[in-house]
């Protein structure tokens, strides 16, 4: 008779193997705006905070659409950055794929980062439609000056809303 393997957990994340060069810099890698992004560069800062508030300094955040892709560690604080093109609205609000992959997950998250200054296309966004009204502000960047703000709060209160991959 076989027997369930016990699960493991992603990471711990190692700091000798990251960040690689430039990871977090997508713009130096793709020389001209993909398809369906601008030519805006846009800096987002934010941190991984844990279910008490805590920054969770050894997490790996990834952050992508189309062409563009940038990963970023966090550090002792639990922030990490990324410069990027601003995508282009195409089908709904434009937007960025998030993925958190950090100590004691399972499996790695999914979530979205919406612009707060896309009011009326968030709106109209289906995917952000399907989000709790209570809940969407998880899911929307603070823009601070010339950068973007954008926390993930892996639970309790405030947790950012994840989607099933």
């Amino acid at each position: 008779m076989n027997s369930p393997t016990p699960s493991q957990t992603v990471g711990p994340f190692f700091g000798f193997a990251l960040p690689f060069e430039n990871d977090a810099n997508a713009i130096e890698k793709v020389t001209r705006a993909p398809a369906g992004e601008s030519r805006d560069a846009i800096r987002i800062e934010g941190q991984v905070l844990d279910g008490a508030g805590e920054a969770v300094p050894d997490a790996l955040v990834e952050a992508f659409r189309g062409e563009q892709f940038a990963r970023c560690r966090t550090d002792g604080e639990g922030a990490f950055h990324f410069t990027l093109h601003r995508p282009v609205a195409s089908d709904g609000a434009p937007c960025f794929e998030i993925t958190v992959f950090a100590r004691g997950l399972l499996r790695h998250l999914h979530t979205r980062m919406y612009f707060s200054d896309e009011e009326s296309a968030n709106r109209a966004d289906r995917v952000l439609q399907l989000v709790d009204e209570s809940r969407r502000h998880t899911l929307v960047a603070r823009q601070e000056g010339d950068i973007l703000h954008f926390d993930v709060r892996l639970q309790g209160e405030g947790e950012t809303v994840f989607f099933a991959p």
